[in-house]
């Protein structure tokens, strides 16, 4: 199995959900940056955390509404 966390400017939890995977299913797990304009090939799970380290000051749903990864 092969994952990949997408990770998102001011988001909590993409490193827990990382090792949470790696410690589980054994997957190779990719950190993928929200602004990358495509996936790694051949993966089974793509996981978006949940969370904001800073609260919704920086509007982070909304900035996530328009990245090239979503």
């Amino acid at each position: 199995m092969k994952a990949a966390v997408i990770v998102f400017p001011g988001s909590n939890c993409d490193r827990d959900c990382k090792v949470a995977i790696e410690r589980s299913t054994g997957a190779s797990v990719d950190m993928v940056w929200h602004g990358e304009t495509a996936l790694p090939s051949g993966l089974d799970l793509i996981v978006l955390p949940g969370g904001f380290s800073y609260g919704d000051y920086l509007r982070c749903a909304a900035m996530a509404a328009l990245s090239p990864e979503m």
